[in-house]
């Protein structure tokens, strides 16, 4: 079965209107200091997702709030202190995995300290590796550790781990410091290849070839079908002339399969009948209170 995801976080990114719940954004539940409610909003969101056959969410945000200037991520992270986001994110992806629904954190390895939105520019961060590894990695090296299924990455410069290329096309970030020294196996993710941090900055054939070099298992094609298909084509060339490229597809086929093995076992979702009954006799919206009253 193909992958079925939404950007569903709570907050200002919450993409299913009523009756779906809306939580509140990640901020408000690591404000309340009970890492409970993470896993307990999790958990909710999952069971909503999979009733209308969604099977992957984008989530949790794993960034660490660590630059009061960011305009993309603020109260989307759960706090400004390491293990807080941690410790938040890893009740999050219990929630969704207890739920059967695929969690995938992001943006490796930290879009917390940048001030400016990769959707409408290219971000540099310009922290030392001792930095990064004390502030941005610590939430995704504690993920990685009790394996989550899938990351999703940044499309930002990271000058001292990449000083030219933003990690959704960095060898260095992606295979180097993702798969070979934080040994993760999981399903790596692109952010949207269409956001302007890559569209403005890179033509779609060399973004697609420096991505998959990279060791990216799914590139995110979100706005223009013309721009995907002319992606897959290009790709498809590139796989029957370079055994770097094939060898490097086969790899994520391999990983894309487990995934969907371990768990989309059969077709979900429920009729639009069946979905406003259950929808209406889940009182869901008592844990958007306890998160409130907790506060």
């Amino acid at each position: 079965p193909p992958f079925i995801a939404i950007d569903q976080e709570g907050g200002r990114v919450h993409r299913l209107p009523k009756p779906f719940t809306h939580f509140p954004p990640a901020a408000r539940l690591g404000a309340t200091g009970n890492a409970t409610l993470a896993y307990k909003a999790a958990r909710v969101t999952a069971g909503e997702l999979s009733a209308v056959g969604i099977n992957l969410d984008f989530a949790p945000v794993l960034d660490v709030d660590s630059n009061p200037n960011n305009p993309v991520i603020g109260d989307r992270s759960f706090a400004s202190d390491p293990q807080k986001v941690s410790g938040f994110g890893a009740q999050w992806i219990q929630g969704l995995r207890d739920g059967g629904m695929i969690p995938c954190g992001k943006h490796f390895p930290g879009h917390g300290d940048t001030d400016k939105d990769s959707h409408l520019d290219l971000p540099v961060v310009d922290r030392c590796l001792g930095e990064l590894r004390k502030v941005e990695l610590p939430p995704f090296v504690n993920a990685c550790r009790n394996g989550i299924e899938s990351l999703m990455t940044a499309h930002v410069i990271y000058r001292a781990l990449d000083p030219k290329l933003p990690a959704t096309l960095s060898h260095s970030i992606v295979t180097g410091l993702l798969r070979e020294q934080l040994s993760y196996q999981g399903v790596v993710f692109s952010d949207d290849m269409e956001m302007k941090a890559i569209s403005e900055h890179y033509g779609a054939e060399e973004a697609v070839r420096l991505c998959v070099r990279a060791g990216v298992d799914a590139m995110l094609f979100c706005h223009e079908l013309p721009r995907a298909i002319r992606a897959f084509n290009f790709l498809c060339s590139e796989f029957e002339k370079d055994v770097t490229v094939r060898l490097q597809v086969e790899n994520s086929y391999n990983r894309i399969t487990k995934l969907k093995q371990d768990f989309l076992k059969g077709v979900a979702g429920v009729s639009a009948d069946e979905l406003e009954e259950r929808l209406g006799l889940w009182d869901h919206q008592a844990i958007v209170d306890e998160i409130q009253r907790n506060l």
